[in-house]
């Protein structure tokens, strides 16, 4: 396994209003990022948050191209970009026990945060397709290049592992700096992670590793 050191290239918040960043997720303009009660469109060249959206957003967060999906408590919610309304619900496979959420080639994968488990769902009727088992606590969840990444927070000790997709295996592990947790995760563009950090209300800018 390969273990390095994160590096925090940048910085977003505390914002007014936000005392949690759970799940997030990237439109290739937007940060969207779930604080509780409302989705925030975060605009990272400024760091600024320029659009809200009024919904339940209690862990992960996702986008397809068309729509947001968002994790609240047992269920996961399909929103309109545009509009901003639920046009579809399934439930969530950890009934509660939900954690990260990710899009990858036509379905939605969701962690399960003490489960320990990453679930392939059928976006449609949130069957559970397949399930990888995963060594640590599962926080939030991306695929980037054909890479499965997830967070994992516990205590005091945060890191960012790359997993083998079929045996979950650990393959790669960047360390969080002591106290600094991740509670979502997105791939952004320019080989980079966006990192929610929980209740400090912040999110974090990390380098991704080159790919061997």
């Amino acid at each position: 396994m390969k273990s390095s050191a994160a590096e925090i290239i940048g910085e977003y918040g505390p914002f007014p209003g936000v005392s949690q960043v759970h799940g997030l997720t990237f439109d290739g303009q937007h940060v969207w990022f779930a604080s509780g009660d409302k989705l925030n469109a975060l605009d990272p060249e400024t760091g600024e948050i320029v659009r809200v959206i009024d919904v339940a957003a209690h862990a992960g967060t996702a986008f397809d191209g068309t729509h947001l999906f968002q994790i609240a408590e047992d269920r996961i919610q399909k929103i309109d970009l545009e509009s901003g309304r639920v046009v579809a619900t399934i439930p969530a496979p950890g009934h509660g026990g939900d954690s990260g959420l990710a899009w990858a080639e036509g379905f939605l994968w969701v962690g399960q945060n003490r489960g320990r488990k990453i679930h392939q769902i059928d976006p449609e009727t949130g069957d559970i397709l397949r399930t990888i088992e995963c060594k640590r606590i599962v926080t939030g969840v991306t695929w980037v290049d054909g890479e499965l990444w997830h967070g994992t927070w516990e205590g005091d000790e945060s890191d960012v592992m790359r997993l083998d997709p079929e045996t979950g295996e650990v393959m790669e592990q960047i360390g969080m700096p002591a106290g600094t947790g991740v509670s979502g995760l997105e791939a952004g563009g320019d080989g980079q992670f966006f990192c929610g950090g929980g209740n400090s209300g912040k999110i974090r800018v990390v380098r991704r590793p080159k790919s061997v």
